[in-house]
């Protein structure tokens, strides 16, 4: 069931702030280990204080978007704006486990690519995990021209980003 059509399931999308640690570090120890393996292709049990700051980055290069239904987080965002490389940003993208499937990671990648967009970006890229089909297949929905390079059990993807 899509997002929209889910009764008192409102998700607010905003910036994360500094105030935001302990928020973060919650979402990030309620996410299955699958899940943490596909975001950060490892173990991420107990955020150290440096990683988590990383995570709620915003200044000219990073930018954090949370999603949160209420004062929960259930769903992160991140770009990160490489200088002389072959995309404009890098972007990673979490949804909690019992978020999944229903239209809240796609609507945190748009959120995100509109704001690169607006800062001058032109392309994106990311790295996914060869076995998240559905990841792949939301981005095959996105950009259908992306080009996707398999690398090591990764999925290298390039695209652009609609204007």
């Amino acid at each position: 069931m899509p997002l929209d059509a889910m009764p008192g399931k409102v998700v607010e999308i905003r910036l994360a702030r500094p105030d935001d640690e302990e928020r973060i570090r919650r979402f990030l120890g309620g996410l299955s280990p699958r899940t943490r393996v596909r975001r950060f292709f490892g173990g991420v049990s107990r955020p150290g204080a440096g990683f988590v700051r990383a995570l709620l980055a915003v200044d000219e290069r990073c930018d954090a978007l949370l999603a949160l239904r209420g004062d929960l987080v259930v769903g992160h965002a991140m770009s990160y704006r490489r200088e002389e490389e072959a995309v404009d940003v890098e972007i990673a993208v979490v949804v909690g486990d019992e978020w999944q499937g229903v239209g809240l990671g796609s609507r945190l990648v748009r959120a995100l690519m509109r704001r690169a967009a607006a800062r001058g970006a032109g392309t994106v890229g990311m790295d996914v995990l060869g076995d998240n089909r559905t990841v792949l297949a939301m981005i095959r929905r996105m950009w259908p021209e992306a080009t996707m390079r398999v690398s090591c059990g990764t999925v290298e993807v390039t695209a652009r980003i609609p204007h």
